[in-house]
């Protein structure tokens, strides 16, 4: 369904019974059905998450077939291929033919492959090998993202001819932010904003209008993030897609570019912690086991690296138990000062590129905020352990090991997400993890050291 009948304003409603003929639904069902095809796709999605299968197949028998599969491409990711793979394959594969191809690739993409090909093979030849184009494209990339119901015109219509063009085709496109001029070859030679088209002279070449024009595009293979940047940097609402010799693909617009913004964060997020980037709370809970085990695991070696530590002080920690209590004060303080430089890191790396002496420019500048952060708050240290315990040197010792280990995690947390980029990793991929490790068995080792240096051996 074209997006500017997607993005149609619609209220809920409520409904009337269903006629006498339909079968028993829920009761809810039963009041809304013959209603649901007044509210936005995204809103039935909603409701068809919250349902049991049969309920879904009454709710989607209900709908208009543009809405149904309109609605079921809005869902969530793991619900709706449950759903897909529990229709009959005529019914999906009707589905499928309905959706725009680029919401139709991605269903496919959530589904196996032998499943994808049983499904386009029901499809309408046409509609499925347009589906099969797209989904060559790694879904990570600009190709991946791009929608090809775009407007295309040649370059040598006139503005008049232009709009005449638009308006014979706008019901098969999605929402025509710019048109793409193209010459006989099919290469990309301009856009032209709608506005650019309506104040054009009636006989203004396209050609003539795009002339001098800064052309922006990517290439299929760029990553979707840098898309996003390029959309967010120039102010764009869509930014064409070409091959390498420049042929016209497609165009990733901005209500894409929003859904990967999400997206990416999300998996950041979740890749910190070492939880599966496209985890939610839908997701089936052996796939999360899956995922997250192995990071669980990692984690448990990392936590026995740092117990290993406290065990080479063990005498030490038995001669003063006071150890003990504060030496997890030391392991906290820069663990948190570590996380503040891994996120802004992180986010950084999300919005642009770090070149190698930016890159050198944010872990000074994590050092210098480490070494302030750690001074002020190890002079406050000193003086509350001091009040507390009388120990002047013990104070010292708690000071200076805070001050140690917060210098650690300030250049941990801004040098991690870079060594994991460089060896070709994802900046977020359990990077908490490997933190938290540096931090804790550092800051034992700091804290634990000095005190049998200056306390124990007095």
């Amino acid at each position: 369904m074209p997006e500017n009948d997607r993005l149609e304003q619609r209220s809920p409603t409520s409904g009337s019974p269903e006629g006498p003929g339909e079968p028993e639904t829920s009761p809810e069902l039963s009041q809304n059905a013959s209603r649901f095809d007044e509210e936005h796709p995204a809103d039935v999605a909603s409701r068809l998450e919250s349902l049991e299968f049969e309920d879904q197949l009454r709710l989607i028998g209900s709908l208009p077939p543009e809405d149904a599969a309109d609605s079921v491409a809005e869902m969530e990711r793991f619900e709706r291929s449950e759903l897909m793979r529990r229709l009959e394959p005529a019914q999906a594969a009707s589905l499928l033919g309905e959706m725009a191809p680029d919401d139709a690739a991605d269903v496919l993409e959530e589904l196996g492959k032998d499943e994808a090909q049983e499904l386009l093979a029901r499809v309408d030849t046409a509609d499925a090998a347009e589906i099969r184009r797209l989904m060559v494209y790694a879904p990570d990339t600009a190709g991946g993202a791009m929608n090809t119901e775009i407007v295309i015109l040649d370059e040598r219509l006139t503005a008049d001819q232009a709009i005449q063009v638009i308006r014979s085709e706008i019901k098969d496109k999605e929402v025509p932010y710019y048109a793409y001029l193209v010459d006989g070859e099919e290469l990309l030679t301009g856009v032209l904003s709608m506005r650019d088209l309506l104040l054009a002279p009636p006989g203004e070449m396209l050609m003539d209008l795009a002339r001098g024009q800064v052309l922006v595009s990517v290439t299929f293979d760029v990553d979707r993030e840098e898309v996003a940047r390029l959309i967010s940097h120039y102010n764009f609402l869509a930014i064409p897609v070409v091959d390498y010799d420049d042929r016209l693909l497609g165009a990733v617009t901005h209500d894409d570019v929003i859904d990967i913004i999400h997206e990416e964060a999300t998996e950041d997020m979740q890749r910190m912690v070492g939880a599966a980037a496209d985890e939610s709370v839908d997701s089936p809970w052996t796939y999360s086991i899956a995922k997250r085990l192995p990071w669980l695991m990692v984690n448990m070696l990392n936590s026995a690296v740092s117990a290993y530590v406290v065990h080479l002080f063990e005498g030490s920690i038995a001669q003063m138990a006071i150890l003990a209590v504060l030496m997890p004060m030391v392991a906290n303080q820069a663990g948190n000062t570590g996380q503040q430089a891994l996120a802004v890191m992180i986010r950084q790396m999300a919005v642009e590129k770090i070149d190698p002496k930016k890159r050198w420019y944010a872990m000074m500048r994590e050092l210098k905020i480490g070494l302030a952060n750690g001074l002020l708050v190890s002079c406050f240290v000193l003086l509350a352990v001091y009040l507390i315990t009388s120990k002047g040197v013990l104070a010292s010792v708690m000071a200076g090991a805070m001050l140690l280990d917060m210098l650690v995690g300030s250049l941990a947390g801004s040098g991690i997400p870079l060594l994991l980029k460089q060896l070709g990793r994802d900046p977020a991929q359990a990077s908490t993890i490997f933190l938290t490790m540096l931090t804790d068995s550092l800051g034992f080792f700091f804290f634990l050291g000095l005190a049998q240096l200056f306390l124990l051996r007095r």
